[in-house]
């Protein structure tokens, strides 16, 4: 038997919005951008006082759609690093 698809309330994919990648609806907000924060040690609460334009039920939606694919968006967290180090230390600039 397969397993049921979860449905998120708060999480869209369009590859017309953000490069295709998991956001919270009607926002720009990224699940990867949450998960940051998460993994920083923030608690949901704190999460959600830092991204004020959210509610915790998003934070929360957020959260759980980041633990059931973690390996896809800890590697999109992977590639915003990357490219943040890039842009701040471009290559022969030294």
């Amino acid at each position: 038997m397969k397993p049921k698809e979860i449905d998120y309330l708060h999480i869209t994919v369009d590859k017309n919005i953000c490069g295709g990648r998991p956001i919270i609806k009607g926002t720009r907000t990224s699940v990867a951008n949450i998960a940051g924060y998460y993994l920083m040690g923030l608690t949901p609460e704190e999460i959600q006082r830092e991204l004020p334009h959210l509610n915790l039920s998003q934070v929360f939606d957020a959260l759980a759609f980041y633990l059931d694919h973690r390996e896809t968006i800890d590697r999109e967290i992977e590639q915003d690093r990357e490219e943040v180090v890039s842009i701040e230390f471009p290559a022969g600039k030294y």
